[in-house]
């Protein structure tokens, strides 16, 4: 049986971690970089694999925009870092963040269609809700680099929007589990 709240509990740990790590040791630009580059890819996966096995119409319209929208964040970022001199570096949150999602995908493998749908909403709740409070606590607060900041800034405007999205979408699933 799917359990979103058991799976992505695991995400907003690993996100929270960043928090309480913050306090002993700011991140690094690089780090926050390899963080937000990893939170992107993760949520382009899901979609995929919300193209990949629902047929709903708003489901699809939903994972096809996780798609554009993380892709065009992840190429900023890339375009950034590069103009920067800046090697996105690997670390626990992302290590974390990777290992939580791939679990929770691999749940969701073995759900029927509805049921799929259902668990991928909730999931895409519970995801942006963990990465927008780990960018407005966090990440933005501690990237030094100004250009930097102003990505950071302008991609937590766009996945506040996705977190919206995602809860009218769990709604919609909610109210119609068949459809």
């Amino acid at each position: 049986m799917y359990k979103p709240t058991v799976i992505t509990a695991g995400v907003i740990i690993a996100l929270n971690a960043i928090g309480a790590g913050a306090a002993a040791a700011k991140l690094t630009d690089p780090q926050i970089a390899h963080i937000v580059y990893t939170a992107d890819n993760l949520d382009i996966d899901n979609a995929k694999q919300a193209l990949d096995k629902s047929k709903n119409e708003e489901v699809r319209r939903f994972a096809n925009r996780m798609i554009g929208d993380h892709s065009s964040v992840n190429d900023q970022a890339l375009a950034l870092a590069k103009k920067l001199n800046i090697t996105p570096e690997d670390n626990p949150t992302s290590k974390s963040l990777k290992d939580a999602q791939d679990a929770d995908r691999k749940k969701r493998d073995s759900l029927s269609e509805a049921a799929f749908d259902k668990a991928y909403a909730d999931n895409e709740v519970a995801y942006h809700k963990a990465v927008d409070d780990a960018l407005s606590k966090t990440l933005i607060p501690d990237a030094q680099n100004a250009e930097l900041k102003s990505l950071l800034e302008n991609g937590l405007k766009l996945f506040q929007d996705h977190e919206r999205d995602a809860e009218n979408l769990a709604k919609q699933r909610k109210a119609a589990p068949h459809g």
